[in-house]
């Protein structure tokens, strides 16, 4: 008994023992084993590991593509004009020996917060060299680019490799947002006035040839109706010298039935003359013939 009291324990002891020195690497993992601080082993592969007891340590670091929201700043940009920027970095550890040693103890944390600093540098160079239209408009991924790769190059002393960088915020600051609101809306309204003097200018001349050609079309259309009630008269006029040239009574008929039609339109003045009056010839007899005088 007094052995079995003894081996249990040192059995336990070795178990345990045993267990402290194993220890797992997850795929979403990379592994360093530090030994007084000392790197001793670069485990990037899953699976089961092994280290000295009390001796080494295990720090695990993220093998997965990480993100950063910067800090917003404040950018002067070449024009003068000021605006708020941010953007999100995706990044990732590449090697570990270099990281480990670039950021020590603090892991993550740290390695966030000096690529923080990194990327607000960069952000600064580059959009201090340009005017403010390029960095407002749309098509600024080259801006973006040139950011990412300086942060890049920067960051590979940490250990780090910058994947991607996109501003996320390219705002003005409150201070000047009234100012460029009424400088926009200015340049708006003086560009829908030269909008609507030149809309003017080309509805005058639509208006003008419109009117010209009115004119010259009615003119025309008179010219031809004063042609066609000449050419219309000359014929009336034939066809009165011929049948008054044949007839000269039926002649002197007709032109009185014009001259009762006339008088008796609407809205004609009273007529006052004599009943025998020679314009009442037709009226009293049908072939013409003058009335007799009324006795005295």
């Amino acid at each position: 008994m007094s052995r079995i009291q003894y081996i249990l324990p040192a059995v336990f002891a070795v178990g345990a023992l045993a267990l402290s020195s194993v220890f797992i690497v997850d795929e979403r993992e990379q592994v360093l084993v530090l030994q007084f601080g000392q790197v001793k082993q670069e485990i990037r592969d899953p699976g089961m590991g092994f280290k000295v007891p009390f001796i080494q340590d295990v720090v695990r670091y993220e093998d997965r593509i990480l993100g950063l929201q910067t800090q917003p700043l404040e950018v002067t940009l070449k024009d003068n004009r000021r605006l708020i920027v941010d953007a999100f970095t995706r990044w990732r550890i590449v090697d570990l020996v270099s990281f480990r040693e670039a950021v020590g103890p603090g892991g993550v944390e740290s390695a966030q917060a000096r690529i923080d600093r990194i990327v607000s540098a960069a952000i600064r160079e580059v959009l201090g060299s340009v005017v403010s239209n390029a960095v407002l408009s749309e098509d600024r991924t080259g801006l973006m680019n040139r950011i990412r790769d300086i942060a890049r190059r920067e960051a590979g002393s940490l250990g780090v490799e910058v994947i991607d960088l996109r501003l996320t915020r390219t705002d003005l600051p409150e201070q000047n947002l009234a100012a460029t609101y009424a400088r926009m809306r200015a340049e708006r309204e003086r560009e829908a006035a030269d909008e609507i003097a030149r809309g003017n200018e080309a509805a005058s001349r639509l208006r003008a040839a419109a009117d010209r050609e009115v004119v010259e079309v009615t003119s025309d259309a008179r010219r031809q109706a004063e042609v066609i009630r000449g050419e219309a008269d000359a014929k009336r006029n034939a066809i009165y010298a011929e049948a008054f040239g044949q007839d000269p009574e039926f002649f002197t008929f007709t032109r009185s039935l014009t001259a009762y039609e006339r008088s008796m339109r609407e809205g004609n003045a009273s007529i006052v003359m004599q009943p025998d009056s020679v314009f009442f010839d037709y009226l009293n007899d049908p072939n013409g013939r003058p009335a007799a005088p009324a006795q005295q």
